[in-house]
């Protein structure tokens, strides 16, 4: 479980800006629940202030911690994304810190990184909320902590270069108390990232596959008011008119070359099976909107992530989706029943309309809703509603909209002004210079 992440000099982030899970009101928490830190968050903001480079400097550590040891060439430095306004964040480091729990005992990792090298390195546990050093690092120099072999650590400590993070190697060299934090970054923190069509299509189609490993898809899909009462996949014979069906006339040319061997082949054929006058008609996927493509793209990881547990960070969840559908897959995530494991939901959004109400409850509690804001020096501060101490029954998508809270875009109207001088202006000239229609013909404009 995540309880806060902290960032500093990334893309549109200099100073350190922080995210911080940890409940605020306990009056908003669901009844018989004990989570230490709130299930969903909900960011909002302006385009371009900064809500996606939050959500990839957490992909960002993620990334350094699974994989630093093999993406990093020997001397090769770090590859990072600081602050570029201003000269001297490229002189400093870039900070990532993060506080999990993880089967009952609270962890604190960080480390800082310039252009060249990993500058500092720390992980701290909290048995019994007592703090135990478990290393630190500055540059090349690792530190064990007292409860550490540092005969073991010394070997991990030899073999790991300067631009690779000490945790990613002490972790695969089977050192057991690095592994929970490893394996959260590893397994537990999981991204969706908006944008790939061809990616929400594969997923669309795993959702099929899945609908009877998963019958949730199926209830969420019917609960959605799309008209659809089944779905599915059947094997059928690989031809080209099985595969137009599939492609929707767009057959890749090495698929259909593969079929002049005349061998048997077969295929999946996903359907959905929507409500019509004389019952069921099946119809292909490629057929669907894109906003059940896009649901049935998400539905599996949401799941997933019910199931067994997690962090699922989703940028611009919104995306192809109605809000109601959106206001409902943030409601599995608040609602106990259907998260028994605590699983949790990051987003970002444009949708105000979040902040209101669905079923007369809050679709997010008040001390769920983070908003981001960009300065005139180009600097992304983030900061939380709970700061403006709102009244439980205040209308906060209203308040939201009106600038109560800031992150919300300035629209300048001079633009608009100019644009409609010159369009005027066009038009006059156009008067001026279009010539008589002939008399009893009709003239193609």
């Amino acid at each position: 479980m995540l309880l806060s992440f902290r960032v500093a000099n990334h893309r549109s982030i200099r100073r350190e800006q922080q995210l911080n899970l940890h409940p605020v009101y306990d009056t908003d928490r669901p009844e018989a629940t004990s989570w230490q830190a709130v299930p969903v968050i909900g960011i909002f903001g302006a385009n371009a202030s900064g809500k996606s480079n939050l959500v990839g400097a957490l992909q960002y550590m993620a990334r350094m911690v699974v994989s630093s040891h093999q993406d990093s060439e020997p001397d090769g430095g770090v590859d990072r994304k600081p602050f570029v306004l201003d000269p001297e964040a490229k002189h400093e480091p870039s900070w990532y810190i993060v506080d999990l729990l993880l089967e009952g005992t609270r962890y604190t990792y960080g480390f800082g990184v310039d252009d060249e090298c990993v500058v500092e390195e720390w992980l701290h546990s909290y048995p019994m909320g007592k703090k135990r050093e478990l290393f630190s690092r500055i540059g090349d120099d690792v530190t064990p902590g007292a409860s550490q072999k540092p005969v073991q650590l010394a070997l991990v400590e030899s073999i790991t270069e300067s631009n690779v993070l000490f945790l990613s190697m002490a972790a695969r060299s089977k050192q057991q108390d690095f592994r929970p934090v490893y394996d959260w970054f590893a397994r537990q923190l999981q991204f969706r990232n908006p944008g790939n069509s061809r990616l929400n299509g594969l997923s669309a189609l795993r959702a099929l596959e899945d609908a009877d490993q998963y019958p949730e898809i199926l209830e969420l899909l019917r609960a959605a008011d799309l008209g659809i009462e089944e779905c599915g996949t059947e094997r059928v014979p690989m031809d080209e008119e099985a595969l137009r069906k599939r492609y929707g006339y767009r057959v890749p040319r090495r698929i259909l070359t593969e079929l002049e061997d005349e061998r048997p082949r077969e295929m999946v054929r996903p359907w959905i099976g929507h409500r019509g006058r004389d019952g069921v008609v099946q119809m292909e996927l490629h057929d669907e909107s894109s906003g059940t493509q896009a649901l049935l793209g998400h539905v599996p990881r949401f799941l997933a992530v019910l199931r067994r547990g997690g962090t699922f960070v989703v940028d611009e969840i919104d995306s192809s989706l109605h809000s109601l559908l959106t206001a409902r897959l943030i409601d599995l995530f608040q609602n106990p029943a259907t998260n028994p494991r605590g699983a949790q939901l990051v987003f970002t959004t444009h949708d105000a309309s979040l902040l209101g109400r669905a079923g007369g409850e809050d679709i997010l509690k008040r001390d769920q809703v983070w908003f981001v804001e960009k300065d005139s020096h180009g600097e992304t501060t983030l900061y939380s509603l709970a700061e403006f101490k709102p009244r439980k029954e205040e209308n906060r998508e209203r308040r939201y909209l009106g600038g109560s809270y800031g992150g919300i875009p300035f629209i300048d109207d001079s633009f608009a002004s100019v644009l409609a001088q010159r369009g005027g202006h066009r038009g006059e000239d156009a008067e001026t210079e279009r010539p008589e229609k002939p008399s009893g013909t009709l003239a193609r404009d």
